[in-house]
């Protein structure tokens, strides 16, 4: 195979030695003083052990939460980081090719200064669990660029007005805050996610246009309107005496009429009620022939892979008593809220997979809605544990994860239920699509991005409950209706049976450096496991069982090769971006790292992928 010798060189040097780009001299003296305001009186500990001063390089030198594209500081990641200063955003905006800021979960208070409309390339601000107070700035429909914003968990205040000149914006969590005024007239159908619970708003909720729920914007006792169970009182409009005296003239008048009207209209709706009832007892009869007919037993293989929920029903230890004690708990949905147990036991299904903890059927309800049911078994939880934690799991919401719509707990079963995904696995869409076509550049890169986007903020949303995915693989990576990757199955495995399965792997592999136990039960197992689907989307390599350490190949192919093998070759007749590819591969090399401690966050992750992803938007656009 030929190979381009400046793309070995470039991949060898990128991977393996210091790079040569660093960051401009006035943005390193920026940046510390940044750093002296964000931790005031830790500036010596920052700059020895952190790296943050002026002997040193942000980009060549690797700061603390520091990343860069090109020698350029493209994001700033400093959450959990115990700062307790403010911000200072005139000497943050000096690094004019800064797109991601994240300071979660610190200490830090102040107001937020009004030249952070300076920041003119920022796509992400994460300012969410701090202290900060007073109003969002004005400058902030400055950032043209700014697609998240997170301020949620800090003492906030004001309208929220200025939010909505930002036209790019998808994303904005402000739950939990101190905000007052109606809420803006926010383009629903483009945010993807969106909260403004538990503020101080009022008014009349805009038209979300079915895009968010109740949870959005409860906790705040002033507002009213759809999704809320609050309706708003309508204003009549005012009318004078007069015309309130020659409404009673008039009245008066045509009453004769009026009386005739109504007993027309009481005749007409007692010959309508009587069709209306001999119509729906014939589609009640109609709809038990249908019922019966579904559950009719059918012979071979078809009576093995499609039946109906009643077959499972017979199945399971459905004993009367442990159905009065246990009833299934359904989340929001509209169309959903009155689904019954009974309602799924009863519908027609297809046995769609058998996994570790069950099986996967598909359900059609009466109302034509899809639904996927998981029926758990074997798993050692209690049904305490289990509740708690479906409970947990089904509070979390994001675009790209599949809700939990459901789920039925009994001493002796466990359902869960979840919307269906129609369009196949990332897995089997790296097996190659029935079509043909091929899997390009640009969609892995955005699937990349989006599984790490919404990984990084279920961690985040049940981090202090210790809820891992835990058996995050290709196949538990789904496409909806619109080809959107959302991850599946959150939170069925037990971190440590991840970890136990990581640590064999490695001592299959004389791999010396093993962790212990403790380290692997965090949050790190998904990282790594996501550092592995990123291998997959770059070599177009799937990992079977059949022994295949996808991580360890590609190490030894690095290391011993040096060539560009490693990638897949569609991509490489492509065209893809070299650099890139390159760029993703080292955010997965730093995912697959043996150490836990020395894996990335997964927000960490998240602003690497999307800011890749938005490069590669801007390259084509610009080539286009």
């Amino acid at each position: 195979m030929c190979v381009n010798p400046i793309w070995i060189s470039f991949i060898v040097i990128f991977l393996f030695f210091p790079v040569t780009f660093s960051e401009d001299e006035v943005v390193k003296r920026a940046l510390v003083r940044f750093m002296d305001k964000l931790a005031p009186g830790n500036s010596q500990r920052h700059a020895k052990y952190w790296g943050w001063n002026l002997a040193s390089d942000p980009c060549s030198d690797n700061w603390h939460g520091v990343s860069c594209i090109r020698g350029k500081v493209n994001t700033i990641f400093l959450d959990d980081s115990s700062l307790n200063g403010t911000l200072d955003t005139s000497s943050l905006c000096m690094a004019k090719s800064l797109q991601s800021l994240s300071l979660k979960r610190n200490k830090l208070h102040g107001l937020i200064p009004e030249d952070l409309g300076a920041c003119k390339s920022l796509t992400q601000l994460y300012l969410s669990d701090n202290s900060f107070s007073g109003d969002l700035p004005n400058s902030l429909e400055e950032l043209g660029n700014l697609k998240r914003l997170h301020v949620a968990r800090n003492n906030f205040s004001g309208e929220l007005s200025n939010v909505i000149h930002l036209s790019g914006l998808i994303s904005f969590l402000a739950e939990k805050n101190k905000f007052t005024g109606e809420i803006p007239d926010f383009n629903f159908s483009k945010l993807l996610e969106f909260n403004v619970s538990n503020n101080n708003l009022e008014g009349s909720i805009p038209d979300v246009r079915g895009e968010f729920y109740a949870e959005s914007f409860s906790g705040n006792p002033n507002l009213c309107g759809t999704p809320l169970p609050k309706a708003c009182s309508p204003t009549p409009p005012p009318h004078s005496e007069k015309e309130t005296e020659s409404f009673i003239d008039k009245l008066g008048a045509y009453s004769g009429y009026l009386v005739l009207g109504l007993i027309v209209l009481f005749s007409l709706g007692c010959i309508l009620a009587t069709k209306f009832k001999t119509k729906e007892e014939a589609l009640i009869v109609e709809k038990k022939m249908r019922r019966e007919n579904s559950i009719e037993t059918k012979s071979g293989t078809e009576t093995r892979s499609k039946s109906s929920m009643s077959s499972l029903e017979n199945g399971m230890n459905m004993s009367s008593s442990s159905s009065s004690s246990s009833t299934l708990v359904v989340f929001s949905r509209p169309e959903l809220k009155r689904l019954q147990l009974e309602d799924l036991l009863r519908a027609p299904a297809e046995l769609i997979g058998r996994g570790r903890h069950g099986s996967l059927f598909k359900v059609m309800l009466d109302n034509g809605v899809l639904l996927a049911v998981k029926r758990i078994n074997d798993w050692g939880i209690s049904k305490q544990d289990f509740e708690r934690r479906m409970n947990k799991i089904g509070q979390v919401k994001h675009p790209y994860v599949v809700p939990l719509v459901a789920y039925y707990c009994s001493p002796q079963e466990k359902l869960l239920v979840y919307e269906y995904m129609e369009n196949g696995s990332l897995f089997q869409m790296l097996l190659g699509s029935p079509s043909g076509q091929s899997f390009e550049w640009g969609s892995r890169l955005k699937i990349a991005s989006k599984i790490a986007e919404a990984l990084a903020h279920i961690h985040e949303e049940l981090h202090g409950s210790g809820i891992a995915h835990g058996n995050l693989k290709s196949s538990n990576i789904l496409f909806g209706k619109n080809m959107d990757p959302c991850i599946s199955e959150y939170g069925l495995m037990v971190v440590e049976d991840q970890a136990q399965s990581e640590i064999s792997h490695r001592r299959r592999f004389k791999n010396k450096n093993l962790a212990t136990s403790h380290a692997y039960r965090t949050f790190k197992v998904d990282t790594y496991a996501y550092g592995v689907i990123l291998l997959q989307l770059l070599t177009g390599k799937i990992v079977q069982n059949n022994g295949l350490n996808l991580a360890e190949w590609v190490s030894s192919v690095i290391r011993e090769e040096w060539t560009a093998e490693v990638f897949d070759k569609s991509l490489i007749s492509q065209g893809a971006s070299e650099e890139r590819m390159v760029n993703l591969l080292h955010v997965a090399l730093q995912c697959v790292n043996s150490s836990p401690n020395d894996r990335p966050s997964m927000s960490d992750v998240a602003a690497m992928t999307i800011a890749l992803k938005e490069e590669e938007e801007r390259s084509t656009i610009f080539n286009s």
